[in-house]
């Protein structure tokens, strides 16, 4: 043998014989006389507490998967029991985590280029106490140490497993408190089985909250939803590999509330791959809200894309508040369904919430909304649109529905029994929390089966705690009710600033269901400026100020028209004038100033063929009380044609209507003897068909001409003497 092919041999024997000597050293070595070393390595590295409590051992097997010079070689397992890491001083609970065992492999050759290859990691029994306090302090926020230099090692971990898992949260800030328990499925289930799943229980939920007719719009969303996607793709871009591996429970409380919850994830490894849709399912009801939601999030670890079907279900859409942040207003018992794309940074996120469809007490309810993050404020924009909507679906926007209503979606502001305006405040605190620009459009409203409204609009605006309806529009019998509406909620008491038009209102298509009316040519016009100061219907009413004007001619009038109305003091007024019979109205004139809430009645008036009544006194809406005078005047000489003068006291929940039993005002030369001002009815004159160029039809007009003469000549009249 040459010389050189010996001192090769030789050098290779050496090394042979240096890696067996390395191997038993290595096999025979304690590792549990390591423990402290790595204990305090592992520690600084993660700025936390570490320490293996338990058993620490190197099995070596060989990896016969790899390449061939790899799997010549046997690979370390390490098995390190009872591992615990620590938390910081403040928290309650002294660990973070807990595992009853840490098991993963150690790829040997690796080593040599700087690379921690671990191809198996497996988890045996983790517990993971998370907590958030009052500070923002946070259990899961780890200061690691700051180095200058990047390291020269980097680390590539494969698959890893646990079998059964724990994770306890406790967040002051939220108030939120959660026990979840998370272990591995008994087989991989595939994505679309689960997307079915939770499509069908999602619309049996709704069924409870809303009626069977949620389930019909839920249907139709769902149809519009796999029709707008993709041919090639479904919600989450999902394929035929996505499969779920865990399954989670949870239970706990938000607030008090008790919540449950349930669900499915996909293995832990996709969580390291930015490119594969990790698969999501979860099903959690708090209180009695429900949300469920079936997707996917695409690179989970940096925040990156959620694409998820999403269904809302519950008693009301304002308590979504606290579990969204968005700002919704108090609603009927509401499911709706649609796809959800939001786009997650740290800095700021897009959550779009796309064809969604559903059900608001007996609305139907559809749209486009786009909630942004990140700004000043959060912001809200999108459009609406409800085919047939309830009217009774609008009360619980301003407090206006029944205690048992109230009761069902949580307020607490009860209605008092002797009053009929809401006092249930505005939740004003909420508007400062985000802003929003949404359009709103229902096609045709429903009031009972009697007063159809015939569509709704308005551009909804929330900027800095002020809420702006500018329009609001209201297609009504024929005609147009155009408003603009400002509420301050910035402002301690909120000002309110309300401007509202109403045009041509048709009486025989107002009353559809009147008979008598349906001969009539008349119609309704009015105005109504009022400025106020409260954080309630009621306060708001009660401080208002500005004024009401309102003109109606060739209408008809009963106390059966009333009833139907639900003007409860006008109905036991018109009883008492005529009883029962339905009087023609040649023009009714009305002209209110309201001074902190009092509103004064300048003129009030009804022409009719046998004679003219006149209303005199005022409303105060801050007490609901009522001070008022009406005075009938027969037209010739009729016997028996009115009764005597009435008077209106009481509150608007319960009115004491009374004859007057002093002297009897003289009867006849009516519209003379009113003696009202000339510049109430002046001001009136605006509203005699307005926009119409030929005038000569309303009676209003010779009414109202007749008025400013008698004014003129006559001073005003006077109360009678006595009640």
């Amino acid at each position: 043998m040459k010389r050189s092919g010996k001192i090769a041999s030789w050098i290779a024997s050496v090394l042979l014989a240096l890696i067996v000597v390395v191997l038993a050293v290595v096999s025979m070595f304690d590792w549990n006389r390591a423990k402290p070393f790595i204990s305090d390595k592992v520690g600084q590295a993660i700025g936390r507490p570490f320490a293996i409590n338990g058993d620490l051992s190197v099995d070596w097997r060989r990896d016969r998967s790899g390449s061939w010079l790899g799997s010549l070689l046997p690979w370390p397992e390490f098995t390190a029991k009872q591992i615990a890491i620590g938390n910081p001083d403040w928290a309650a609970q002294p660990q973070f985590a807990r595992l009853d065992a840490l098991q993963f492999r150690l790829s040997p050759l690796a080593l040599l280029a700087h690379r921690i290859v671990v191809p198996s990691l497996q988890l045996v029994h983790p517990s993971i106490d998370l907590q958030r306090d009052k500070q923002s302090r946070a259990t899961w926020d780890f200061v690691l140490p700051q180095s200058a230099q990047p390291s020269n090692w980097s680390l590539e971990l494969g698959r890893i497993g646990f079998d059964r898992g724990q994770i306890a949260l406790d967040d002051a800030v939220s108030g939120v408190k959660l026990q979840v328990v998370v272990e591995p499925l008994q087989g991989a289930i595939p994505y679309d089985q689960i997307v079915a799943q939770q499509s069908t229980d999602a619309r049996a939920q709704a069924v409870r909250s809303a009626g069977a007719a949620a389930k019909k719009a839920l249907d139709r969303a769902a149809a519009g939803i796999e029709k707008k996607e993709d041919a090639a793709t479904t919600v989450g871009n999902a394929n035929a590999s996505t499969v779920y591996l865990f399954g989670w429970k949870a239970s706990g409380s938000y607030h008090g509330a008790a919540i449950t919850g349930h669900g499915r994830t996909g293995g832990v490894l996709a969580l390291q791959n930015a490119g594969d849709p990790f698969p999501l399912q979860a099903d959690m009801q708090i209180g009695d809200s429900r949300i469920a939601l079936v997707g996917t999030l695409t690179d989970p670890m940096h925040l990156g894309v959620l694409d998820v079907r999403l269904w809302f279900s519950g008693s009301s859409m304002a308590k979504l508040y606290p579990l969204t942040g968005v700002t919704l207003p108090d609603t009927p018992p509401y499911a709706t369904e649609g796809r959800l794309k939001a786009e997650l940074h740290r800095g700021g996120s897009r959550f779009s919430y796309q064809n969604f469809r559903g059900r608001v007490g007996g609305s139907d309810l559809a749209g486009n909304l786009l909630f942004v993050t990140g700004g000043k404020r959060p912001k809200l924009s999108g459009d609406l649109h409800s085919q047939l909507l309830q009217f009774a679906d609008l009360a619980p926007l301003i407090g206006a529905d029944s205690n048992a209503l109230k009761q069902q979606r949580g307020d607490a502001a009860a209605q008092p029994a002797d009053k009929v305006l809401p006092i249930e405040p505005f939740r004003t605190d909420r508007w400062q929390a985000m802003d929003a620009d949404v359009n709103f459009t229902g096609a045709r409203i429903v009031h009972g089966q009697a007063l159809p409204i015939d569509s709704l609009s308005t551009h909804l605006v929330m900027n800095n705690g002020a809420l702006y309806l500018d329009p609001l529009r209201f297609g009504l019998a024929g005609g147009s009710v155009r408003s603009h509406v400002t509420l301050d909620g910035s402002q301690a008491p909120m000002r309110g600033v309300m401007k509202l038009d109403a045009r041509h209102l048709k009486l025989k298509q107002l009353f559809p269901t009147f008979a008598p009316m349906q001969t009539s040519f008349g119609e309704i016009n009015g105005d109504v400026t009022l400025d106020a100061r409260g954080n309630s219907v009621a306060a708001l009413l009660g401080s208002a100020n500005g004024e009401l004007k309102l003109l109606m001619n060739d209408g008809a009038i009963s106390k059966n028209l009333l009833e139907t109305a639900g003007l409860n003091v006008g109905n036991i007024v018109i009883g008492k004038l005529f009883g029962d019979k339905t009087v023609k109205i040649n023009c009714a004139a009305s002209d209110m100033t309201a001074k902190d809430g009092l509103f004064d009645m300048r003129l009030f008036v009804f022409d009719t063929d046998d004679a003219v009544i006149n209303v005199d006194g005022n409303i105060n809406f801050a007490s609901e009380k009522l001070d008022l005078d009406v005075i009938p005047h027969t037209k010739g000489f009729r016997i028996l044609s009115l009764r005597s003068p009435l008077y209106v006291q009481g509150t608007l929940k319960d009115p004491d209507v009374g004859v007057h039993v002093g002297p009897l005002l003289a009867r006849g030369a009516g519209v003379v003897a009113l003696g009202v001002m000339a510049a109430p009815a002046a001001a009136l004159l605006a509203l005699v068909s307005p926009s119409h160029g030929d005038n000569g039809d309303n009676t209003c007009n010779t009414v109202l001409q007749q008025l400013r003469s008698s004014g003129k000549m006559m001073p005003s009249a006077k109360k009678p003497a006595s009640r």
